[in-house]
């Protein structure tokens, strides 16, 4: 059936796709260079990182109805296209098709990651209330873990990943990039990002290391 506005799964893709780019991507780009403050410090990430974010009117409904909730439908939608898509990598092994797969697969994978990631840094801190006063102190007890450091390196990897790789594909799919050359310019604008937010997101890692 040709997509059209009145094919359900049309519909909910687009809305997977826009949630994808804002705000989960937006929040993503955000938290890494919230994260990347780190280098300055514990006090000053502690006070003028956290503290501030912490003070900011209906930080809780901010949280459900920007964060949680266009997440959770991005994530759980993206099993639905997990299941019904055909990746067809043993077949056609090019390129593209590799980032295809790896595109669904990732998605599980952070998804995984980020059940740990609130856990440890937002769960917790219901019975450790101390957590919200030193955040960079916990932090840097979860990262000296060479196990827990390695996680973290390969959820941030993962995420940065998932989030230009979509932007490339959601370029096609919006009709943004039609021909071959725009979407070879608007690959290597994507590996720039890429590249770029990894370093920024494993130089926020490393700055909470004593």
């Amino acid at each position: 059936m040709k997509a059209s506005i009145h094919d359900t799964h049309f519909v909910f893709r687009r809305l997977h796709s826009l949630l994808g780019l804002l705000p989960v991507g937006g929040f993503l780009i955000f938290h890494l260079w919230e994260n990347s403050q780190s280098r300055f410090g514990q006090a000053h990430y502690n006070d003028q990182v956290v503290g501030w974010l912490q003070q900011l009117n209906y930080l809780t409904l901010l949280e459900i109805f920007l964060i949680a909730l266009p997440l959770l439908f991005h994530g759980l939608y993206g099993l639905v296209i997990l299941y019904s898509g055909k990746g067809n990598l043993s077949v056609y092994p090019w390129q593209g098709n590799i980032r295809y797969t790896l595109q669904r697969f990732s998605g599980i994978a952070i998804l995984l990651f980020l059940l740990l990631h609130v856990g440890w840094t937002r769960i917790w801190t219901i019975w450790e209330p101390a957590i919200k006063a030193d955040l960079f102190a916990h932090m840097q007890g979860l990262l000296i873990q060479p196990s827990v450091f390695l996680l973290y390196l390969a959820g941030l990897l993962l995420s940065v990943f998932h989030l230009t790789n979509g932007l490339w594909s959601m370029a096609i799919s919006w009709g943004v990039t039609t021909s071959p050359r725009a979407q070879s310019i608007w690959l290597g604008v994507c590996g720039f990002l890429a590249l770029l937010l990894s370093a920024m997101g494993v130089h926020g890692m490393l700055g909470f290391l004593p």
